[in-house]
């Protein structure tokens, strides 16, 4: 029994990073479907999607060179790498943001090189999502680094709200869900993650979509360890360390619930709009950090 309990904590590590990733995008997408009155497709669907596209060739434009080869495979080995230093926590979490621009440089250089007005459109609002964004999520890392406790009183807990409301504004623009972005438009003038997708096919497509589910499954994990990490509940008590991590993967699976009602239940707003949002958001976190540092 002591040798199960010794490697259980690495086995549900391990198992966790081979199912989650395409578990909570299809769990998203379930959700999504449900809450608007519909059935949908089943939760591994992204899974089957994934094999049938990996299986076919791509087909290239009268552009594409160097970086139409090699940003697939950049973007996907940088979403392995973050999903895996989420897991594993091999490193410290402030690389996330780098591991992150890695893999938005290689979908950047991927669509700008096949040279379609769209995907230059959608690769200068990513480059603006980029900008406002990075500061806060090093904001959020250097909270997550160090020893803060939100312990059981109500400023503790109001404070840890205020502070994970404005973390969720940045996991939603991150991954391009709504009010950012709307990854369920056909329409390509209001498309910012998909409009460089749209050259892509075969299994340069599928090698982007996996890049995709392993950024998603490592923010919303990265959420889940947030609150898990730093609660006074979990510090306080002897808990074993497996525990943990079946908590914080129960977490990251609510929130692929939250982010799936949300994205039924919202609309893209004006780009206008998200620029603004952002660097309010930036201006609120920066505050909160200080008083929990204070605090």
């Amino acid at each position: 029994m002591e040798i199960i309990l010794k490697y259980l904590d690495s086995i549900i590590r391990v198992l966790s990073f081979i199912v989650l990733p395409f578990l909570c995008g299809g769990l998203v997408q379930k959700i999504r479907s449900y809450s608007q009155g519909r059935v949908g497709a089943p939760v591994f669907q992204i899974l089957y999607d994934t094999w049938r596209m990996i299986r076919k060739k791509p087909v290239d434009g009268p552009f594409s060179g160097f970086f139409t080869e090699a940003s697939p495979i950049i973007a996907c080995l940088s979403g392995v790498a973050v999903w895996s230093l989420t897991s594993f926590e091999w490193g410290s979490f402030l690389l996330i943001p780098f591991l992150i621009g890695i893999m938005r440089f290689a979908l950047l250089a991927y669509s700008v090189e096949n040279g379609t007005s769209f995907a230059g459109m959608g690769a200068a609002r990513e480059v603006i999502l980029y900008v406002f964004c990075e500061p806060i999520m090093i904001l959020v890392l250097v909270v997550f680094e160090s020893h803060l406790v939100f312990n059981a009183n109500f400023a503790s807990l109001a404070f840890g709200g205020l502070f994970l409301l404005g973390t969720s504004l940045i996991i939603l623009a991150e991954l391009a869900k709504p009010p950012f972005d709307d990854p369920r438009t056909h329409l390509e003038l209001t498309m910012v993650h998909e409009a460089m997708l749209l050259e892509a096919s075969g299994s340069r497509r599928a090698l982007f979509e996996m890049a995709q589910q392993f950024k998603t499954c490592a923010l919303f994990l990265f959420v889940a360890k947030m609150g898990v990490y730093h609660g006074e509940f979990f510090l306080s008590r002897s808990v074993p360390t497996f525990w943990l991590d079946v908590v914080a993967v129960i977490g990251a699976l609510f929130v692929s619930v939250c982010v799936g009602y949300i994205e039924a239940n919202s609309t893209r707003r004006k780009w206008l709009w998200v620029p603004e949002l952002l660097g309010l958001n930036f201006i609120f976190m920066l505050f909160l950090g200080i008083l929990l540092k204070l605090g």
